[in-house]
């Protein structure tokens, strides 16, 4: 069997990695398995390349329910994050006194999410929140390289983290998830990983991510304290990079045709859709890669792709009023 390839029409033309990283603690609950069918279907849908002028590369991380986007760009050799509003105007987002920033996540009041680096240790990895025009910085206890993904309107906040000197690429088993409410973190650890990496919270409060089990890269959802695995159909690898889960439950991310580590890159990653036990495979027609990091309330998604020359874009994918 084969999961059936959205179609993407009127592409423009990812090689797009995510800067992947605990402290000891758990979130421990007890781990239900779900199973995943191929979705036949095939879908035509018009996107919206993204690319921020002057970049050399461009991916769109969230989105909220009015439209709005956040990412990263990479220009001149820096990296920084970036807003688009729903009508196309592009801020730049950079943490004050930063050489690295990336915009990560944003709610539906406008609260941003992010991480940065400066200048006295440009290798360690802090987080931030942006909210009314203020930054506000924070880390779990001990962490290195803090990677927060996703934050709902609850002001609930998911990610990564790792207390290593050095830090590998998510899936490479550096990393322990977390859930920051009400300023407090809980590392979450799924039972019998050997890395967890939280993506994004809905509105509800549960929580997606992936999982390294048995030599296979997988998904979870983390409910009320209890943990269900989600493998993909045919054994398929996801990426520990990134995904998304909206107030519906809908599901997106990366998978790999190879085996793991999945690694979010120039080839051999396909993005996906999961509605229930149906999955479906999203591919923009002529692109070497796909990735999908988010999905709003209406069922928009953004992501990446990278052309075949090799370049890097955003895309956005509408789906309401199809």
């Amino acid at each position: 069997m084969h999961a059936s390839r959205l179609q993407l029409c009127c592409l423009a033309a990812v090689g797009v990695a995510l800067a992947a990283c605990a402290d000891s603690g758990t979130v421990v609950g007890p781990a239900a398995s779900r199973n995943t069918a191929v979705d036949d279907r095939t879908k035509s849908v018009a996107p919206t390349v993204i690319d921020i002028p002057g970049a050399t590369r461009t991916l769109a991380l969230d989105m909220n329910e009015r439209g709005e986007i956040v990412g990263r760009f990479t220009s001149a050799g820096q990296n920084h994050g970036f807003l688009r509003t729903a009508n196309g105007t592009i801020t730049t987002i950079d943490y004050p006194g930063a050489i690295f920033s990336v915009a990560s996540g944003i709610n539906d009041r406008g609260d941003i999410l992010g991480w940065y680096s400066v200048p006295a240790d440009p290798a360690v990895r802090h987080g931030f929140v942006l909210r009314n025009g203020v930054f506000t910085s924070f880390d779990p206890p001990g962490s290195t390289f803090t990677n927060p993904l996703g934050i709902n309107n609850r002001g609930e906040i998911t990610g990564r983290f790792c207390t290593l000197a050095n830090c590998l690429a998510p899936g490479l088993g550096s990393f322990h998830g977390f859930v920051l409410r009400h300023g407090r973190f809980t590392i979450i650890d799924v039972p019998g990983g050997n890395e967890t990496n939280a993506f994004k919270p809905n509105e509800e409060g549960a929580i997606v991510g992936g999982f390294g089990e048995s030599g296979n890269e997988l998904l979870f959802v983390l409910r009320h304290g209890r943990y269900t695995k989600i493998p993909l159909p045919n054994g398929k690898a996801i990426t520990q990079d990134d995904g998304g889960i909206n107030a519906s439950g809908e599901i997106v991310g990366t998978y790999c045709d190879g085996a793991p580590p999945c690694l979010v890159g120039p080839a051999d990653n396909h993005g996906f859709l999961l509605v229930g036990n149906h999955l479906t495979s999203i591919d923009v027609p002529g692109a070497n890669a796909t990735s999908l990091t988010a999905i709003n309330v209406q069922g928009d998604m953004v992501g990446g792709f990278t052309d075949s020359n090799g370049l890097a874009h955003a895309f956005l994918l509408e789906r309401h009023g199809q």
